[in-house]
């Protein structure tokens, strides 16, 4: 084994060495799996109390329309909490992110690669899933894409994409799945654990109480999350790409919005 992986402070053997220390236990990775369900609900429940103050007559209904904007105040609490569970095992938050050295031009191919398969399992879920539940992705898109005042999706357009990139994946991927799979002595199950939470997330985001709505947010989302976690598993160095690569393609969701500004 390299010896530059045994140095990572995130890597399986000291993650190992904290957990017969004490230092680590299941308490924080199973919290952690539910807490950007909790945090996008807790973020969109304030602009619905905001928004009732303003004198909005159907807060609850108005309030899913920025789920942009609580998306973004949820990724930076849960930037917070990343800090703060790193401290506590005696590392920094970037720990999850380092990844020992490699060729970074073979890294750039092999995601690109990925990219090719992971295209279709992002866009046929959506669209199949979407008209299986509604049938017509129009009902779908109306409640997913909605007008929202053009200062708001500026500011999305900039904190939206950087944010998410440094916590989506590392939460579920950098910090939960191989904790889980060094606590369970397995990594399968935290393959599978981390993925389904990783897609759930999607559920309260926004958060509408149908359950056409909420099935079709999760079913949507479970290809690629099992293909995320299966190659970051096997290859953890593909992280800081795959971060890349995720904020761009929510700078690009933020940009379909652009045209519904009010």
């Amino acid at each position: 084994m390299d010896s530059s992986i045994n140095i990572l402070a995130n890597s399986k053997e000291n993650i190992q060495k904290r957990i017969n220390t004490g230092r680590l236990s299941w308490k924080w990775p199973v919290l952690m799996l539910f807490s950007r369900l909790v945090l996008f609900a807790f973020c969109q429940i304030a602009i619905a109390i905001i928004l009732s103050l303003l004198g909005q007559n159907n807060a609850w209904n108005e309030s899913a329309a920025w789920w942009p904007v609580a998306a973004t105040l949820a990724n930076l609490l849960g930037i917070l909490l990343l800090l703060n569970l790193t401290k506590k095992e005696g590392m920094r938050v970037v720990d999850l992110y380092k990844v020992e050295k490699h060729n970074v031009a073979r890294e750039f191919l092999v995601v690109l690669g990925l990219l090719i398969v992971a295209a279709p399992l992002m866009y046929f879920p959506n669209i199949l899933v979407g008209t299986w539940l509604y049938g017509d992705m129009n009902q779908v898109s109306a409640l997913f894409f909605r007008a929202l005042p053009i200062w708001a999706l500026i500011l999305t357009l900039i904190l939206f994409p950087i944010t998410i990139a440094l916590v989506e994946l590392p939460t579920y991927y950098g910090y939960i799945m191989p904790r889980i799979a060094a606590l369970a002595g397995k990594n399968w199950p935290a393959i599978l654990i981390a993925a389904l939470f990783h897609a759930a997330q999607h559920c309260t985001l926004p958060l509408i109480f149908d359950w056409r709505f909420l099935t079709w947010r999760l079913l949507m989302f479970i290809p690629f999350a099992l293909l995320a976690a299966i190659c970051i598993n096997r290859r953890p160095r593909l992280l800081p790409y795959m971060m890349v690569v995720h904020g761009l393609l929510d700078l690009q969701l933020v940009f379909m919005l652009l045209p519904l500004a009010v």
